[in-house]
């Protein structure tokens, strides 16, 4: 009896155009160092961390629809074509995600019992200042914003030359984003790169068997939401 063959997954032509590729991976140096700089000196006086945090988003979300338009339009018909695969795809990576989060997690509190990841500290303390505001940014601000810049852009860019480089860079770009302005402030904090390492390729492999970036979004959404709920609850139970 011979073995049925699983259904090749399509092949990846995902891609941002050259014009766009260049408009969205110019946006990462504004993204990472201007407008931070513009709200931590400038800013930081007038309006709240809150606020400042979901303007900041708000522009980078704003920036890439207008930018990103045609490309995300082009790679939502791969979704409507195969929703059942895309859906199985989000789902899959999700609890594979908890299950190396939860091991590389252990690993570091048995290692360093006396630390925690300062993004989730200072992402709890946003969300108990302003559960609305932080509950939009990270549900949809930032998904947009992140997988453009990281999926689309590094990893999509990358991809079309070397897969294993793809990968590579864009899972330490998105692990270096949530970690490098805490670790410069304090070496420990570096260790917290291994947490969001399986995040990012779980991103990436999903983004590419889907061969559209809105799986990745929403795979990202969903992450950011479950958390974002869970702190609500615990804020109530509090």
């Amino acid at each position: 009896m011979e073995k049925r063959k699983r259904p090749e997954l399509p092949a990846f032509t995902s891609a941002l155009t050259q014009r766009e590729a260049m408009l969205v991976l110019g946006w990462l140096p504004m993204h990472l160092l201007i407008l931070p700089l513009i709200f931590n000196r400038v800013l930081s006086d007038s309006i709240d961390p809150t606020t400042a945090n979901f303007i900041y988003y708000a522009i980078g979300f704003v920036y890439m629809l207008i930018v990103g338009f045609r490309f995300l339009r082009r790679d939502f018909d791969p979704l409507a074509d195969r929703p059942f695969h895309c859906i199985v795809e989000i789902i899959t990576g999700y609890f594979a995600m908890m299950c190396f989060n939860f091991c590389v997690a252990y690993c570091i509190l048995l290692a360093f019992p006396n630390t925690e990841n300062p993004n989730n500290a200072e992402v709890m303390d946003l969300v108990f200042q302003g559960f609305g505001k932080m509950k939009t940014t990270l549900m949809f601000f930032a998904p947009v914003v992140e997988e453009l810049m990281f999926r689309a852009g590094v990893f999509g860019v990358l991809r079309r030359r070397n897969r294993l480089a793809a990968y590579a860079v864009s899972m330490l770009f998105f692990s270096l984003y949530h970690v490098w302005a805490y670790a410069l402030q304090d070496p420990v904090y570096w260790i917290y790169l291994l947490e969001y390492i399986p995040v990012a390729g779980l991103l990436c492999r999903c983004y590419e068997r889907t061969n559209s970036i809105w799986c990745s979004i929403f795979f990202h959404m969903m992450v950011n939401g479950v958390a974002v709920n869970t702190l609500s609850a615990l804020q109530e139970l509090l």
